[in-house]
């Protein structure tokens, strides 16, 4: 099974050359920790930056550099910084390769809803809308189930929708699954999870071929 952080080493595995990547909040913005070797990527932020790099060691921050989540970050060589109406034209302009975001619920079609939960006060969508319309790929990373055990990836989101057959994969503590037209098909295992497992976490339909191998992070 997987931690945060080993969902974050996985999907940084799909990063290609030159890609620009957008982080989303949470376990998003760990994939800068885990940038294969021999590739370079830049990581673009709603907030305004371009460039960003690893989260900065302890004792190193600098409290007027930050993501979107207002966590302290750094910056790669080059790097720039420019208001949010031009970071939201990048993102509306589909100038972004691949958006990594987190999810509360995702549906068997590939609705995610990440935004809010009714009852409970939120600040804002945020620039997720934004993402979700115009991405062409998205990966979703996240635990497999909510805190009271219950499945995460749906037949369809019982929670309010942020997109709608918008995402391409997801990276759980589990495992890793595709989003097909069939439902979500289970290309691999995390490190010590049986395919029993994954069964039981998912309500979606769960599309199981012969041979699912386990993760391989290194």
């Amino acid at each position: 099974m997987l931690d945060k952080n080993g969902i974050a080493k996985r999907i940084a595995k799909e990063l290609k050359d030159k890609y620009f990547v957008n982080l989303g909040i949470g376990i998003p913005t760990l994939v800068a920790n885990y940038i294969p070797q021999g590739i370079e990527v830049e990581f673009q932020s709603e907030n305004g930056v371009l460039g960003m790099g690893p989260f900065p060691f302890e004792g190193e921050e600098d409290a007027d550099i930050i993501n979107a989540g207002k966590q302290t970050i750094t910056t790669m060589p080059g790097a720039s910084f420019f208001d949010s109406a031009m970071s939201f034209s990048m993102i509306r302009g589909q100038h972004v390769d691949l958006t990594i975001l987190g999810a509360m619920e995702v549906a068997e079609n590939g609705d995610i809803a990440n935004w809010k939960i009714p009852g409970k006060m939120v600040k804002g969508m945020g620039g997720a809308m934004d993402l979700v319309a115009s991405a062409e790929n998205i990966i979703v990373a996240m635990m497999h189930t909510n805190r009271a055990g219950e499945s995460k990836l749906l037949k369809k989101c019982s929670l309010p929708l942020t997109g709608v057959g918008c995402v391409k994969k997801i990276v759980t503590n589990l495992g890793f699954l595709e989003v097909t037209d069939d439902g979500f098909k289970l290309l691999e295992r995390a490190p010590g999870v049986s395919v029993e497992d994954i069964k039981n976490a998912t309500k979606g339909n769960l599309i199981i071929e012969e041979n699912i191998p386990e993760m391989i992070l290194d």
